[in-house]
């Protein structure tokens, strides 16, 4: 099969003193993820979809929480790592389609800077990658402004 897709989710607690980084870009807000890396949710999810797209596990197992070299790590390297694994396998990155899920801070004046954040870290033309913004409508703790949550899809292809 020359084409393959990963599905990722992943959800983060949110906290006071923390920064709030989306697809490799703060975001201003008071809260940020509960997290043993940098907590890049987004980010935590793309990686799951890249890995599951060649079955290859989960954020998880390749940057375990127990393991202090990943304290505090930026995700967006992570996210480089995976990449790479991905390309000695000879396979490359279509296109990514992602959501987050949180009440607040609105994203939609930050749509277009994480995308363009993504679209570099994963050197894709600006239009494969796609940042869409929902709310739970107060249900569950995304809902209340407890936790932030992100899907995503990513289709490959082998090289």
């Amino acid at each position: 099969m020359n084409i393959r897709i990963g599905q990722g989710y992943d959800i983060h607690r949110l906290v006071e003193g923390r920064p709030f980084i989306l697809g490799g870009y703060s975001i201003p807000s008071d809260k940020g993820c509960d997290a043993h890396s940098d907590g890049d949710v987004l980010i935590h999810a793309l990686i799951d979809s890249l890995l599951g797209a060649l079955a290859l596990g989960d954020i998880g197992s390749h940057f375990p929480p127990s393991d202090m070299k990943w304290k505090d790590a930026d995700s967006g390297k992570l996210l480089i790592h995976v990449l790479s694994l991905i390309k000695e396998q000879g396979w490359e990155t279509v296109n990514i389609d992602t959501t987050v899920i949180l009440e607040a801070p609105k994203l939609r004046p930050h749509i277009d800077r994480i995308r363009s954040s993504l679209a570099e870290l994963c050197q894709l033309p600006l239009e494969c990658v796609s940042v869409k913004a929902k709310t739970k409508e107060k249900q569950d703790a995304a809902g209340q402004g407890l936790a932030v949550e992100a899907q995503a899809i990513a289709l490959i292809k082998k090289v």
